[in-house]
């Protein structure tokens, strides 16, 4: 008699809800710092996706079974293949190509290691195992704890439509966040009046304080929402996420102040680029940057990280400090610059 193939995925099932519609549902959230919640690994900038199978009855002797990996379709985005392997022999596809691999250093694994994170490997997949005519499969998310920063273009507030909105991220080394990653960032804290794009083509802002200017007094604290807009007609700011910081961010230590030019030729002479808004934020976030001097940053923005705050240093809270956008030409800031490692 033929043994049928089971699929068990390895992660904590109580921490999340189910999942209408899918054999089973499983969670996995992957902090960047190096904290993991669930029953998966993680280290620096990779992660493990836990996918394991069994049979029903146990088989004498394995045999080589056919596995796929994919990433499934979200907001209006495609799904994408990532991994198929037969036997020892494996195949990555498109973005991930070089990155993936799976981990079979004993049997009846299927678990996928994703190296090099990117703000947008988060998601949904789905393992697949095949065995002849018998297939199980199963899905875990991946949610990247990052940060979330607003951002406006130095046009001003409200210049951008939606294919604007995610350029505008993407300059920055970041993404259009989701609306859980917006939601998220306002239980941590997060309170903005403006509003701006989100992922899935909604427009929103994140309240902790209610305020006359920001929908006023009678509304209780919470993410308010002007729903879906236009996507190219519409004009509004934009959140961003960034998960992964793969170099090193930090304030160049220089005799005089400098103009834009010559805080982005300081940055070159010392082996290094100008910062993004977005590896500044993730800096401050997850490696603790804390400076009192504003400098330039890549997009002619003047900003400062502050994650203790103190007198003569900005607001009492820990935060990124904005200058908005002076003159280029302007001698009186430093210089933030990233260094690849």
């Amino acid at each position: 008699m033929r043994a049928s193939v089971g699929l068990l995925l390895l992660v904590l099932l109580p921490l999340l809800p189910c999942v209408p519609g899918l054999p089973f549902y499983n969670g996995f959230y992957y902090s960047p710092s190096g904290r993991n919640l669930g029953n998966g690994h993680g280290e620096g900038t990779s992660v493990t996706l836990p996918c394991r199978y069994h049979y029903k009855p146990a088989l004498v002797s394995p045999r080589p079974v056919r596995i796929k990996w994919w990433k499934l379709s979200e907001n209006g985005a495609p799904e994408q293949d990532v991994l198929v392997s037969i036997g020892q022999r494996q195949r990555s596809f498109g973005d991930y190509q070089g990155r993936v691999h799976l981990l079979q250093d004993r049997e009846l694994e299927a678990s996928l290691e994703l190296q090099d994170l990117q703000p947008e490997d988060s998601g949904r997949y789905r393992c697949e195992v095949i065995d002849g005519l018998e297939d199980e499969s199963g899905v875990v998310e991946l949610e990247l704890r990052g940060v979330v920063f607003p951002y406006q273009p130095s046009q001003g507030r409200y210049k951008l439509n939606f294919p604007k909105a995610q350029q505008a991220c993407e300059e920055q080394d970041a993404v259009v966040a989701s609306f859980e990653q917006l939601f998220r960032a306002w239980e941590e804290g997060l309170d903005w009046c403006n509003a701006g794009w989100l992922e899935d083509g909604s427009v929103q802002y994140p309240i902790t304080l209610p305020r006359e200017p920001c929908g006023g007094l009678g509304l209780a604290p919470g993410v308010r929402s002007y729903g879906p807009r236009h996507h190219r007609l519409s004009r509004y700011d934009v959140f961003c996420f960034t998960a992964a910081l793969k170099g090193q961010v930090y304030y160049l230590e220089h005799p005089e102040k400098l103009t834009l030019t010559e805080a982005r030729e300081a940055c070159r002479e010392d082996g290094a680029h100008i910062a993004k808004v977005g590896q500044l934020f993730a800096a401050w976030k997850f490696r603790g940057l804390d400076h009192c001097d504003a400098g330039w940053l890549a997009d002619g923005s003047a900003r400062y990280p502050v994650a203790h705050p103190r007198p003569n240093c900005g607001p009492p809270e820990p935060g990124v400090r904005s200058f908005g956008f002076p003159d280029p030409q302007s001698r009186s800031y430093g210089v933030y610059c990233y260094r690849q490692r």
